[in-house]
């Protein structure tokens, strides 16, 4: 079910919205919904409690500072796909 909403906003933030929601084919309505959804799913993710199994194995493993993780994992799936 659909509600109205009325929000005050500076003219310009507004301008540059639609300008936004126009280059991105989406509704301005469509754009405060995600966003609100989006905060609302990080502040259900930050209220989750980590295990205490997960906290003991945060920080067991100690990478040097020049460890490139992206690189390596782009090297791994170019290897599995390359096949």
């Amino acid at each position: 079910m659909n509600t109205k909403l009325t929000l005050k906003l500076n003219k310009r933030a507004i301008e540059r919205a639609k300008k936004y929601a126009q280059k991105n084919k989406q509704s301005l309505s469509v754009i405060v919904e995600n966003y609100f959804n989006m905060i609302a799913d990080k502040d259900f993710a930050n209220d989750l409690e980590i295990s205490p199994n997960v906290l003991e194995l945060s920080g067991i493993i100690k990478l040097s500072d020049n460890y490139d993780t992206k690189q390596l994992y782009g090297k791994h799936l170019e290897e599995k796909y390359s096949k």
